[in-house]
Parts: structure tokens; sequence; C-alpha cells
């Protein structure tokens, strides 16, 4: 499975450039955006997307088509399965020929403890509870894309309850899936990584048959690719 990094930071005089790859349907969303630089990373990272992805089966970055799940998750009808995270201004791609992964990153920052205690199963926020303070931040945000990356697996988004699995959290245990509702949590494989300083991640994939082999990709030569085009 190949795991794409990159950042979403690139100036505003490429973003045409970047744009021209989008579809119509993305276009609308980018400009539903409030805030210029949401605008900005929005088309960098899809841009990114569609480039990386175009790769792997042959078309321009322009004709790649997607279609979506029932609760919005899109993916390739002929090609392999992948899921895109931002936070902070990185992306992540995970892409992956057996299985439809699931992939969440987020910068570390301050949280309220009541955040927790309300998204988290009763099991987890009792876990984290016991740590010691300076663990807590990093407790929460493993915890945190651990769910995020088994929702994004299944396709589901919020609309599967938060407390109806539980993952582990503890520093120095190893990630995995202790209990999920109709499902066997055997069955799945969870694993932590850190794309950054003050970044963590999550993986999630199902019934991948053995163990999985990562491999670390950079997308930032693609974005400056797209870059130097832009300014011929």
């Amino acid at each position: 499975m190949d795991l794409w990094l990159w950042s979403l930071e690139e100036a505003d005089e490429h973003l045409d450039h970047f744009s021209k790859e989008l579809s119509v349907d993305e276009l609308r969303r980018a400009d539903r955006f409030v805030k210029s630089s949401d605008r900005s990373m929005y088309i960098v990272g899809r841009a990114g997307l569609r480039r990386i992805l175009a790769d792997y089966i042959g078309l321009d970055a322009k004709a790649v088509e997607f279609e979506y799940g029932p609760h919005g998750k899109p993916y390739l009808q002929n090609g392999p399965g992948f899921n895109l995270s931002h936070s902070g201004g990185r992306a992540a791609l995970a892409v992956c020929p057996y299985t439809h992964p699931g992939l969440d990153i987020e910068l570390v920052r301050p949280i309220e403890d009541a955040v927790a205690k309300h998204h988290f199963s009763p099991a987890e926020y009792a876990e984290l509870s016991c740590l010691q303070p300076s663990d807590w931040l990093q407790g929460f945000f493993r915890c945190w894309t651990r769910k995020e990356a088994v929702l994004k697996s299944l396709g589901h988004g919020l609309y599967m309850p938060l407390d109806s699995f539980d993952v582990t959290l503890s520093p120095g245990v190893p990630p995995r899936l202790t209990r999920i509702e109709d499902d066997n949590p055997l069955s799945w494989t969870l694993i932590h990584f850190e794309p950054a300083p003050g970044w963590i991640g999550a993986l999630a994939l199902r019934d991948t048959g053995g163990p999985v082999e990562l491999r670390w990709r950079s997308g930032d030569p693609i974005v400056r690719a797209c870059s130097r085009r832009s300014r011929k």
C-alpha cells in the first residue's frame, strides 16, 4: 500500500492551473469556502489526488472520474482503493490495490476534555482519563485518528455511532480495534504513523489477508511539477 504525503500550501498564482484539472462539481465546492486559504488548500488537495490516481490508472488528471458511495465516499470504478485526508496544511493519500483503506491525519492542537467525553466510547474515555497529563493530548489524537480511519474505511462517516466500536490509545499499546458492533475486530488492521513532527495519523484496513507493507511516497514533486507547467 502506498502512502502519499504533500503540502497544500501553494502560491495563489498557480491555482488557475490546478483548477483546470478539477471537475465542475469540485470547482463549485471550492467556491463555497468562505476563507480563501481553505479554498486554495482544497484545490491543491484535489489536484494532487487526481494527478496521483491518474498515474495508477493511466489517464490524465482531468479525465479521472469518481463514483460516490451512499454516504458520499469517493471511489474508482476500475482502479485501486484510496482515501484522502488533510490537516494543518498537509495532505495524505492512501492507495491500496486490494481493499478500501481509511485514513486520517491530524495536526496535534489543544482539545477540550468535553470533546473526548462526547465522541469517544465509555471504554475509550476511561482509558484516556487514566493517562498522565503529559500523555493526554497524544492519546486523544491516537484515538481520534484511529476512529476516523475506521469510519472512512467503511464509508459510513458519522452515520455510524462513534461509541459502536473501541480502539486502543495508550502509549506503547499496539493500534488495534478491540470491539465493533456486527463485525469481527480481528478482521481489521490499524496502523499508527506520524507524517511529520506535530502530526498524528492512522490507517484502517479490513480483510488484508496478512501483514501490510507500507510504502512512503512524496506527492510534493507532483505539485511542484504542476507549478512549473503553470509558469510556461
